[in-house]
């Protein structure tokens, strides 16, 4: 979800890349209908692990963003070219228990989330802002919250 959210709202400023720490090896079905429905090309989309992104021949990464709260507690990677680093937490939507319909809203909640966020960082002025002011202003966008009763 954030892969497509960034690429979408930098428009063309960032090339955003999604990953995991224990990737299970295909898109959820919910996410990709999700996905679907919000029309984003979902062809390229697959499952991948956050080591992918450490190597050193892997792309540049700028910045990285957690966003499972599992992962909050666990050591991520070191990254090649020290990017700026923020965790902005949300469940994860498929550990989610309910019905298919309640799955669904949760599922939708949590992109708004993160697609909340992705608006406020893509919208941030770089060109005036040094990195420490960017690693102050990513980790407030994770402590921000949309509302939860603002439906999409």
């Amino acid at each position: 979800m954030a892969e497509c959210a960034i690429n979408r709202w930098a428009k063309g400023k960032f090339k955003g890349y999604s990953a995991g720490s224990h990737p299970r090896g295909e898109i959820h079905p919910l996410t990709l209908e999700l996905l679907n429905e919000l029309n984003f090309e979902t062809a390229g989309l697959r499952s991948k692990s956050w080591d992918e992104f450490a190597r050193p021949n892997s792309p540049r990464l700028d910045f990285v963003f957690t966003v499972c709260d599992q992962v909050a507690g666990e050591v991520c990677p070191v990254w090649p070219g020290q990017p700026i680093t923020a965790h902005w937490g949300s469940a994860d939507p498929a550990a989610f228990e309910g019905t298919i319909d309640e799955k669904r809203r949760f599922f939708q909640k949590i992109y708004r989330e993160i697609e909340t966020r992705i608006k406020l960082f893509t919208s941030l002025p770089f060109e005036s802002l040094d990195s420490f002011a960017l690693q102050h202003r990513m980790r407030e966008i994770g402590r921000i919250k949309p509302s939860e009763d603002s439906d999409n």
